[in-house]
């Protein structure tokens, strides 16, 4: 700890009283959560099994992970929980589902299963509501802690009636598929810990101290949770950063730093304030930025790194010229300076944003990797044999069942499927348990019905090896008994097209058995399916593009530095972004410019556009009013028709004629 700035020290040394650290962008919290973790188990003699740490990505929980392992010696680690909150629920449950109701060999449905069952309640109530927006206002009510007796009681129009009750129906239909959705792996344990004196006793037992990162991205949900767990004892670790709270959207409350002074007395608060990422003049930018926002703890940003460079303002004319000034700037920077592209990141309100950059990086031979892309665990074949592994761990899940009943084809058409599922409905049990019935072979032909059996038969023989077995063994037996590596060639429009779905197939089998190695015991299959579903995008994104110009969001930058950042599109009606402004609340979008400012470690450009082109019409656009709230002593400003220093064309033009012979070459 010798290495540990004054406050950092007393924030690992807290251990008698809860505990908020206000952790500025850059000040190292990570480094303290994880100093503050080995402490409490060589010098407090906390066992590790009794310290639970959460936070809100698998990446960052396996790199906590991997920095308390170096700093421990020996197996002392050894039972420590690192994980993210809707991990941390899946362990709770997989002990206390009976309590609540469920198997423990529960399916988690992600995002596109939800939205998938809504569509089909959805079908009974036609033109009632939009499959998002219902999704996403039944997802409220969970962070909310609503249940579905409560919605239908406290709904004021006839619209939230009907809402109330299609989440009644909604979780009826969860239920009978012994299912979760994620926002259930929050609230289902809240219940549990709430009702169940039990229950309650031995979480608050088992955990000694618990520790919380990114605080201010909590929601009433993980934010009773984490009451729950505690209790009144039980000393606790909370990290955050209200200036950073960039996910309202989604439930996050920022007001959850404030109220713990309110629910916790003993409330101790020591503020990481020195940034070790960022020059002088960008934190001197931040802070004058974010201090037009109200707080309730103050605190101010500083660096021992130097002053740096003062930020660029560069004035556009429209949104293709400043795609074309940013990578301008990015070649002659490079030129310059040396850089690799991998030290330059390009940041935007939006998504859209990012087509104008992408065809002039390309233009240019640009390597660059686009956040957000398709994700390895999209692709069909991948979600197909992720699907057989969800029917195995779970036979009550009918969305698994439907997606590989006929992959690969086994002859049995959409109207035996309907007949199947009405059959099922009316016995009130599953598809697959529903094959089995007696009933089922008079409303089918002997051929679809004898096809149905065998492949019900097929999946219950492999599903009880599972129960008994490792799940590597049974996941190769499934592989050979459907022949999925020969089908996936066979039914590819082209070889090129077969390699690549066989090679996805390969990559995920073999990063299951390095999932299978992890940990002191080998897992069931319903663990490993359930941990696949947990993987946040930030492990599924592509990680091996190192020398790359980096495209995203500014939501997908939190948590990152780059060396050079480019924060494009600093205009009113995309940051502030047009709803807020509508809205008359611009603290988030301010939050969110800030967040930018702070990924910036050397140098950092602003770029806006004097007109931008919506749904094919030219409008005209005003420079952020965040630019004007910046120091006029610390930024430059270039606007449109500015002349440039002979010295400066002279090394433009040499950059360009670099970048033209490297293509050439």
């Amino acid at each position: 700890m010798a290495d540990l700035n004054p406050q950092q020290r007393a924030a690992v040394r807290e251990t008698d009283c809860p505990l908020l650290v206000l952790a500025g962008a850059g000040s190292g919290k990570t480094r303290v959560i994880t100093e503050k973790i080995a402490y409490l188990i060589e010098r407090c003699a906390i066992p590790a099994r009794n310290i639970v740490a959460v936070t809100f990505t698998n990446k960052a929980a396996r790199e906590m992970r991997e920095r308390v392992s170096r700093s421990l010696s020996g197996d002392a680690g050894k039972g420590l929980q690192v994980s993210t909150f809707h991990t941390l629920g899946m362990r709770m449950l997989r002990r206390d589902a009976a309590g609540l109701g469920y198997k423990a060999s529960f399916s988690i449905f992600d995002s596109q299963d939800s939205l998938h069952l809504i569509d089909e309640l959805l079908r009974k109530n036609p033109g009632a509501f939009a499959p998002d927006a219902l999704r996403n206002r039944i997802s409220g009510w969970k962070n909310e802690l609503v249940l579905p007796p409560q919605a239908i009681q406290q709904a004021e129009s006839e619209f939230g009636t009907a809402a109330a009750l299609l989440y009644a129906e909604y979780q009826r239909n969860l239920k009978a598929y012994n299912a979760l959705d994620f926002d259930d792996l929050i609230l289902q344990p809240v219940l549990a810990l709430q009702e169940d004196e039990q229950v309650r006793d031995y979480w608050q037992n088992r955990v000694r101290h618990l520790l919380v990162d990114e605080y201010q991205d909590t929601n009433a949900a993980q934010y009773r949770l984490v009451q729950l767990l505690v209790g009144k004892t039980t000393p606790f670790t909370a990290v955050g950063d209200d200036d950073q709270s960039i996910y309202a959207w989604r439930g996050a409350n920022p007001e959850n730093l404030h109220r713990l002074q309110e629910d916790f007395p003993r409330l101790q608060v020591i503020k990481l304030e020195q940034n070790y990422r960022s020059a002088g003049c960008i934190l001197k930018c931040a802070n004058q930025l974010i201090a037009n926002n109200p707080h309730v703890y103050e605190k101010r940003l500083w660096s021992a790194l130097g002053y740096g460079s003062p930020l660029k303002i560069l004035g556009c004319r429209d949104g293709e010229h400043e795609a074309e000034r940013v990578v301008s700037e990015i070649l002659h920077h490079q030129f310059t300076h040396r850089g690799k592209h991998g030290e330059y990141a390009i940041l935007y309100r939006g998504n859209h944003q990012s087509r104008a950059f992408e065809k002039v990086l390309r233009e240019h031979s640009i390597a660059y990797h686009l956040s957000g892309g398709t994700s390895f665990f999209e692709y069909r074949e991948v979600k197909d044999l992720l699907a057989y592994l969800r029917l195995l761990a779970n036979e009550d899940d009918d969305r698994a069942f439907l997606r590989v009943v006929n992959t690969p084809r086994r002859e049995l058409g959409a109207a035996t499927l309907e007949k199947l599922a009405g059959f099922a409905s009316e016995q009130d049990m599953s598809l697959l348990a529903a094959c089995f019935e007696n009933g089922l072979a008079e409303r089918l032909n002997r051929r679809a019905h004898t096809r149905l059996q065998e492949f019900a038969q097929w999946v219950v023989s492999l599903a009880d090896q599972a129960r008994e077995n490792d799940a590597m063994p049974v996941i190769h037996q499934l592989m050979r008994d459907i022949d999925y590596s020969d089908w996936l060639l066979d039914s590819a429009k082209d070889p090129g097209d077969g390699e690549r779905k066989l090679q996805n197939v390969n990559e995920l089998v073999s990063w299951l058995e390095r999932m299978a190695r992890q940990g002191d015991e080998a897992p069931g299959l319903p663990e490993l399916v359930n941990r696949v579903s947990l993987l946040d995008r930030l492990d599924r994104d592509d990680q091996g593009n190192d020398n790359c110009v980096r495209l995203m969001t500014f939501h997908a930058a939190k948590g990152l530095e780059f060396p050079y950042v480019f924060m494009v599109g600093m205009e009113e009606n995309l940051l502030p972004h047009r709803s807020s402004i509508e809205a008359d609340d611009l603290e988030e979008e301010r939050r969110l410019a800030y967040v930018g400012i702070t990924r910036a470690q050397k140098g950092l450009t602003l770029t806006y556009a004097g007109k931008r082109r919506r749904a094919g019409e030219w409008e005209s656009c005003e420079p952020s009013r965040f630019l004007s709230e910046l120091p006029a002593d610390d930024v430059e400003w270039d606007k449109p028709g500015m002349v440039k220093t002979p010295e400066v064309r002279k090394q433009r033009g040499q950059a360009h004629l670099a970048q033209l012979k490297g293509m050439l070459s």
